[in-house]
């Protein structure tokens, strides 16, 4: 596995708790990665010698801003190009957001807002106004995130229908559960392959505070704080792997039947089954389905 990117869940923490979410981002969420790991990770991914873009995300990077603005720092001295998402909480004002912001001239290549009505209602935010304005006013490249509304028409006609700088719902996190009823279902068994991440060559990963190395939110191929990021990636069998193996095979209809899981006739999308058997899996793969955060357990 050749990786190009490192995407850090700087925290768990978010101060909102949006029904989409794939990490199911709260104000209750625990976990967040101290400065020393921070560091760590970004070694690693030094020594790798292939990582290009190490991003700060979360839940609400902002929210560890000290650690946030340390780790950027450090990671642009180190020829990281580094990117930030964020749903723009803080940008109260425009003048406030470039205070918030200035640290990162110079150092930031991308900064990627969060904004769509899972956020701010019927109108995109103020704040992520603000924060649009004050990036450009620093000289900070910007960009919008957006998810559009899940209902079935949007689910019918996603792919080229949206407004630029949308996304269709996956249906993974909290959104399998918070959003099924606002969508039509399908067959289980037309879901013959993951359609949004390429599992055998994905050349990003996101890292979460704990360590665990996701090649899709809650499918770990390791910890960093206990194996290296080289060992992790230099071991990685996508095929022999007891969950992207079938995925890979088949996609979550595979995952249902290799394992003889129990099911439903009905599905939103691969995502809302993949999700489904990973829950059914977890005992049997602790390790791997990994952590409770990453399935909204308390």
């Amino acid at each position: 596995m050749r990786l190009t990117g490192v995407h850090l869940l700087l925290t768990y923490q978010c101060n909102m708790e949006c029904e989409h979410c794939f990490v199911w981002g709260s104000p209750w969420q625990s976990g967040t990665m101290a400065l020393s790991q921070l560091r760590d990770l970004l070694d690693q991914a030094k020594s790798l010698g292939t990582v290009k873009w190490f991003y700060f995300e979360g839940g609400e990077p902002f929210l560890y801003y000290p650690i946030m603005r340390l780790g950027v720092q450090e990671a642009a001295a180190m020829g990281f190009k580094v990117g930030i998402v964020s749903n723009g909480y803080w940008a109260i004002e425009v003048e406030d957001a470039i205070e918030w912001l200035m640290p990162f001239s110079g150092l930031v290549e991308d900064l990627s807002i969060s904004s769509d009505f899972f956020h701010w209602g019927e109108e995109v935010s103020i704040r992520a106004q603000n924060m649009r304005a004050a990036a450009q006013e620093v000289g900070i490249p910007v960009g919008f995130i957006g998810i559009a509304q899940p209902d079935a028409a949007n689910v019918e006609t996603a792919m080229g229908q949206l407004l630029l700088g949308e996304s269709g719902v996956m249906f993974r996190g909290r959104a399998a559960q918070t959003l099924i009823s606002k969508t039509s279902l399908h067959p289980w068994e037309g879901f013959k392959e993951c359609p949004h991440e390429d599992l055998r060559e994905p050349g990003r990963v996101h890292v979460d505070p704990f360590g665990h190395v996701h090649v899709c939110q809650g499918i770990s191929l390791g910890n960093v704080f206990r194996t290296s990021l080289a060992e992790i990636c230099e071991g990685y069998d996508p095929d022999t792997h007891p969950i992207t193996g079938p995925l890979l095979r088949g996609g979550p209809a595979t995952l249902v039947r290799d394992y003889g899981l129990p099911h439903d006739e009905t599905y939103a999308d691969a995502c809302h089954l993949c999700d489904y058997a990973r829950r059914q899996l977890r005992g049997r793969y602790p390790e791997i389905l990994t952590p409770d955060q990453m399935y909204g357990v308390r």
